[in-house]
């Protein structure tokens, strides 16, 4: 597999901040992102414990019509929910209990599954970025400690030409 060169700083990044203030508004976005993706996309989701990261995979799965109930597979590490239309598959990873880069990913095969499925890895920082230059990246963040506070700050941000052209303003609608 090749290396995808790292992304170019220089080269702006397509991006949008959401104020998301419930679980079911996370699992609406989840369904109106799945209306930007497409076969080939790879998707990043970090924030802390509890922040939100499978509630939005699970209205994705929805929002792309694929079997299954979207559970997190921390303890699978992956989970394959096929498509029950036309659409592409989802890949669920959980990489949070994975120390390695790529390399501890590779028995994952994720990359002969991205050309033909919508991958989702939770926790993927620093561990499947060499998949490819194009990728989505989410970051969830929410008050920590001992709170009731159900407001998340969802950053969307766009990498690589895939990315380029398209409006993240549409999420928040």
């Amino acid at each position: 597999m090749e290396a995808a060169a790292p992304h170019n700083p220089a080269e702006p990044a397509n991006s949008a901040v959401l104020t998301v203030t419930s679980p079911e508004q996370m699992r609406e976005l989840g369904r109106r992102l799945a209306k930007l993706l497409r076969a080939g996309d790879l998707v990043l989701l970090s924030g802390e414990l509890g922040a939100g990261k499978t509630t939005l995979t699970r209205g994705l799965g929805e929002g792309l019509g694929v079997r299954g109930a979207v559970t997190s597979p921390t303890f699978v590490i992956a989970r394959v929910h096929p498509s029950l239309g036309d659409g592409p598959p989802l890949v669920h990873v959980d990489a949070y209990r994975l120390s390695g880069g790529l390399d501890e990913m590779e028995d994952l095969d994720l990359d002969v599954s991205l050309p033909e499925s919508v991958i989702v890895v939770e926790w993927g920082e620093g561990k499947v970025e060499e998949l490819t230059d194009d990728r989505l990246q989410l970051v969830i963040h929410r008050a920590v400690g001992d709170t009731t506070d159900e407001v998340r700050h969802v950053t969307v941000t766009g990498l690589g030409g895939r990315w380029a052209g398209t409006d993240l303003s549409v999420l928040s609608a």
